[in-house]
């Protein structure tokens, strides 16, 4: 076992770069950006269809009236992360392009939804045809949110543009840069739009929905099911967030897979497919990645090492909420040859029984989607439209996800345990540079610090504890936190960002975007990071050391 874990942290160099991916990134992001649009319109679904399980139903008309925010938020959904994605996209190509001569991402933004409806909406009767504005046409949105800022960039490097007298206002300037390559890049998509009907008789977006039908049916499959749910925690095993690799790569299927879904359950079928979001987020990753809801109730009531105990009784809440860093890097999970086999296991399992009752005991599969904070134990039930059979589910994964992991807990508490009645055990923590009469002699201003994880958990946790200490002595500091992508336009703010460890693999993108603005940026390792987060005293002497320029 400890021969593979080796092997598997050799990879953490591949893995890492595969999370920085800038394609990977912009879908990530430009999904994230659109993130409200999905949880308010699953919203008012929730309103129109749950209360026909308890024998209610609207009149055709309250109907009508309850789903018109997600007809025109979720209908047209493709059309916003288009645009999104291409913009996100922009921001990552200008990180290597001079400072003078950027590319202007709303201006991708545009051209990217302009060319979209280009390939993807059709006519119908003198007006457009929604087909592919929803989910079914993402696949369609990504190609061309990743072509057009391209384009865009080989006119910027090859400055071809309509120039004006430096005594003309910028923004009107800027206006006729951005002539040239918006032109081309509809120009572009106009005509690979002509020879695909040509030659094909339909549109890109059915062309390319039919070229990549076998992934969506592969993905359904059990196969399918067992690489896309076993790769998340993998991943995640090296310290790398698994989310932020396989999420991309999936999450038009994921997504498309819901509303079919949901149009299943409104035509009186059974919303029947299995490979879904919701799947992820509260099934194969029930308590986060990794399933590790029932490991951290065992280490908070099971364990006989203390450590263990408190271990698990500070990380219970969190992972309840589906925050695992704690459990992850405190117990540590991360790395840790003994609980590898059913850290990647049981979210493969999860997946398969969920599959099981929606393929062979007719069990509706996800149709809503929920905020991924849900506790998994309410995201199932509501997710799946309070199916009868969720509650019985919900039960047999409680006690599989027990089964595999006490076993591998029992094994690891006894090696704890020993280490503690040996007197050997060691808790990292952060080494305290500073007193407290040393703090006025850095903050003389108000430092601004923000803390940047994937998901706004952890990082919510670090700025509270830094917030804590700084009251607690005086001190002028201001932390928040933030989920990463959503920090693009406020580096300049601050005088220091924390990293994460799951994000820690795109610091050097960060520092660069953050040198010009004079920024620190600083990444810290798994046990440290959870030390900070429970002790203020360690958090504010931390980021004082940065600041005044000591790490």
């Amino acid at each position: 076992m400890n021969t593979l874990v080796k092997y598997i942290e050799k990879m953490e160099p591949t893995f890492s770069k595969m999370s920085r991916n800038i394609y990977l990134q912009a879908v990530r992001d430009g999904f994230f950006a659109a993130m409200p649009i999905i949880l308010f319109s699953s919203l008012f679904m929730l309103i129109a269809y749950v209360p026909n399980i308890f024998g209610f139903y609207w009149s055709p008309k309250m109907e009508s009236i309850i789903v018109k925010p997600y007809i025109y938020t979720m209908g047209v959904f493709a059309i916003f992360v288009t645009g999104m994605v291409a913009k996100k996209l922009t921001e990552s190509l200008n990180r290597d392009l001079p400072a003078n001569n950027k590319i202007n991402s709303n201006s991708t933004l545009l051209a990217a939804i302009s060319s979209f409806m280009i390939v993807a909406v059709s006519t119908n009767d003198g007006g457009f045809s929604s087909a592919f504005m929803g989910t079914a046409g993402l696949l369609t949105g990504f190609i061309v949110a990743f072509i057009v800022p391209n384009i865009y960039k080989f006119f910027i490097k090859k400055d071809f543009s309509i120039k004006l007298p430096d005594e003309v206002p910028p923004n009107i300037s800027q206006a006729f840069i951005d002539v040239l390559p918006f032109a081309a890049s509809i120009i572009f998509f106009w005509l690979f739009d002509l020879a695909i009907v040509e030659f094909t008789g339909n549109n890109f977006a059915v062309f390319i929905t039919q070229l990549f039908q076998p992934i969506f049916t592969a993905t359904e499959g059990w196969l399918g099911m067992a690489l896309v749910y076993g790769a998340v925690p993998l991943f995640s095993f090296v310290g790398v967030h698994g989310y932020s690799i396989v999420g991309p790569a999936v999450s038009a299927i994921w997504l498309d897979n819901m509303v079919k879904n949901l149009q299943f359950m409104q035509a009186g079928q059974q919303a029947s497919l299995s490979f879904t979001e919701g799947v992820h987020f509260f099934v194969a990753g029930m308590g986060g990645s990794g399933a590790t809801l029932m490991v951290t109730i065992m280490f908070a009531f099971l364990a006989k090492s203390k450590r263990n105990r408190a271990i698990g009784k500070t990380s219970l809440l969190p992972v309840v909420f589906g925050v695992n860093e704690p459990i992850l890097y405190g117990a540590p999970i991360v790395l840790n040859p003994v609980l590898f086999v059913p850290y990647v296991i049981t979210p493969i399992l999860n997946s398969f029984i969920f599959k099981f009752f929606v393929d062979v005991l007719g069990m509706n599969s996800f149709m809503y989607a929920l905020p991924w904070t849900t506790p998994a134990p309410i995201g199932l039930i509501m997710g799946t439209g309070f199916a009868p059979l969720s509650f019985v589910l919900l039960g047999v994964l409680i006690v599989v996800d027990f089964m595999i992991y006490y076993p591998f807990f029992m094994v690891y508490d006894k090696e704890q345990l020993k280490i503690e009645l040996e007197n050997k055990e060691e808790l990292t923590e952060t080494e305290n540079k500073l007193t407290t009469k040393d703090y006025e002699k850095i903050v003389d201003s108000e430092k601004r610090v923000l803390v940047l994880c994937y998901g706004s958990g952890t990082s919510g946790q670090l700025a509270n504890a830094l917030n804590q200490g700084a009251k607690e002595h005086n001190i002028q500091l201001k932390a928040d936190a933030g989920a990463w992508g959503t920090h693009y336009d406020k580096i300049d703010y601050y005088n220091l960002i924390i990293l994460a460890p799951r994000v820690s693999s795109h610091f050097d993108d960060l520092k660069k975007d953050a040198e010009k603005y004079g920024t620190k940026v600083v990444t810290t390792e798994g046990a440290q990071y959870i030390t900070l987060t429970r002790n203020s005293e360690q958090a504010l002497n931390y980021a004082l050391n940065i600041i005044a320029g000591d790490e």
